[in-house]
């Protein structure tokens, strides 16, 4: 199929969410990649009545052997991701308590929002009788997503009760500690 109908079709059957395709841009410099690499060939062209015409890809058995080790390495060795979200965690000192609890709050209301979209989602499918098996990656999301709601709430309940705080004087003295100790 040719790059516009595959970003079509991947938003279609809601895989947008496991897959980046917001701009169709980034599907062109993959099919690119892909064909410089030999990992798809050319299967024809088809007329776009005033537009260029449409080339339509398939896959090589090189690319497919490719896809297969990609998968199998995937789904067994966890990869070290360097994720934002975490990296943004590790300089919550720099912002008060009252803040983070703020941006925090914000962000389980906007994961909340996500995660019950995705769950209807999971359920409209399901109940069209979709198997499990294409649905697994909804499921893990799901996971993935409630796992870090309740983990934001634990630290939001922690900063509210007094359990979790800072102040810049106590990471002024934290740092004069730590400073001394190198020297």
């Amino acid at each position: 199929m040719h790059p516009y109908r595959m970003q079509q079709l991947i938003k279609e059957r809601g895989k947008e969410e496991v897959i980046n395709v917001r701009h169709r841009t980034s599907i062109y410099q993959t099919i690119d990649r892909l064909h410089r690499d030999n990992a798809i060939a050319i299967q024809g062209k088809k007329k776009n009545e005033g537009k260029p015409d449409l080339v339509v890809y398939e896959i090589t058995d090189l690319g497919r052997n490719a896809a297969y080790a990609w998968i199998r390495e995937m789904i067994s060795t966890p990869a070290q991701e360097f994720l934002e979200f975490p990296a943004a965690v590790s300089f919550l000192a720099l912002l008060t308590p009252e803040e983070v609890v703020s941006l925090f709050k914000k962000r389980v209301s906007a994961l909340e929002n996500t995660f019950a979209r995705l769950e209807d989602q999971y359920q409209t499918e399901s109940s069209m009788g979709l198997p499990r098996l294409f649905l697994l990656e909804s499921e893990y999301q799901q996971a993935l997503f409630s796992a870090e709601i309740a983990w934001l709430q634990s630290v939001i309940a922690d900063i509210q009760t007094g359990k979790l705080k800072w102040s810049m004087e106590e990471l002024r003295e934290i740092a004069r500690r730590f400073d001394h100790g190198f020297e």
